[in-house]
C-alpha cells in the first residue's frame, strides 16, 4: 500500500472555498426568507383591511322622497322668447361722382337810371295870350298834364289845375301843344311819360 503525503496548503484553500460557498448560500437563503416575509406581511395586512372594511356598518341612507301627487300639476315656467328688434339704418347716400359744373350766372346788368321828359322847345306865352283876357286884365297860372310817347310826340294834353279863366285855360293847352319834347327813358329805353307843366299868363306894363 502506497502512501501519499498530504498538502496542507491545498487543504486550507479548499476550506476557504467551502466557507465562502456556505456564506453565499446563507445570504441567498436570507434574501428569500426576507422577501417571503415582506410578501407575507403585505398579504396579512390586505386580509386585515378587507376584514375591517367588511366589518364596518353601512352608512344610513337618506329617507326616500315623498310620493308625487299626480293630481297637482307642477307649476309651468314660462320662458320669455327672445325678441330681436332690428332698427333699419338708412344707408348713406352714394357718393356723387359725375358732377356737372353749372356755368356761372352772367353778371347782373348795370341798371341805367331813367330820365324824365325834357322840353326842347317852349313858345312865348305872350303870343298865345287872348286879347279879351288882356282887355279884361285876366291873369293866372295853369298846370297842364302832357303825355309824351316814346317817339317824343304828344299823345294828349289836359288842364290839371286851371287859372279860373276859361280863355286862359284854353290858351295854356295851345302853349303845351306847341312845345317840343325829348321822351323819357327807363333802363336806356324811351318810354311813355306824362309830366305836368306850368303855364303863366301875366300882363306886362299894364
Amino acid at each position: 500500500m502506497s502512501y501519499y503525503p498530504t498538502d496542507s496548503g491545498h487543504l486550507s484553500r479548499r476550506l476557504v472555498a467551502f466557507v465562502a460557498i456556505i456564506i453565499v448560500h446563507a445570504i441567498v437563503i436570507w434574501g428569500f426568507v426576507s422577501g417571503f416575509a415582506n410578501q407575507g406581511a403585505r398579504y396579512v395586512q390586505t386580509i386585515l383591511e378587507t376584514n375591517i372594511i367588511q366589518t364596518e356598518k353601512p352608512k344610513e341612507l337618506p329617507p326616500p322622497p315623498p310620493p308625487v301627487d299626480l293630481k297637482e300639476r307642477p307649476p309651468v315656467q314660462m320662458i320669455a322668447p327672445e325678441i330681436n328688434i332690428t332698427i333699419p339704418v338708412e344707408a348713406p347716400p352714394p357718393p356723387i361722382t359725375n358732377v356737372t359744373t353749372q356755368p356761372a350766372p352772367p353778371p347782373p346788368r348795370a341798371i341805367v337810371p331813367g330820365t324824365s321828359v325834357k322840353v326842347t322847345f317852349s313858345p312865348d306865352v305872350q303870343d298865345y295870350y287872348p286879347e279879351v283876357s288882356r282887355r279884361n286884365g285876366e291873369e293866372g297860372r295853369a298846370v297842364v298834364k302832357v303825355c309824351v310817347n316814346a317817339a317824343g310826340k304828344i299823345d294828349s294834353v289836359e288842364v290839371a289845375t286851371g287859372t279860373g279863366h276859361p280863355l286862359l285855360d284854353e290858351a295854356a293847352l295851345k302853349v303845351a301843344k306847341a312845345m317840343k319834347f325829348k321822351p323819357a327813358t327807363s333802363e336806356g329805353k324811351a318810354v311813355l311819360s306824362c309830366p305836368t307843366l306850368p303855364v303863366k299868363f301875366v300882363l306886362h306894363g299894364e
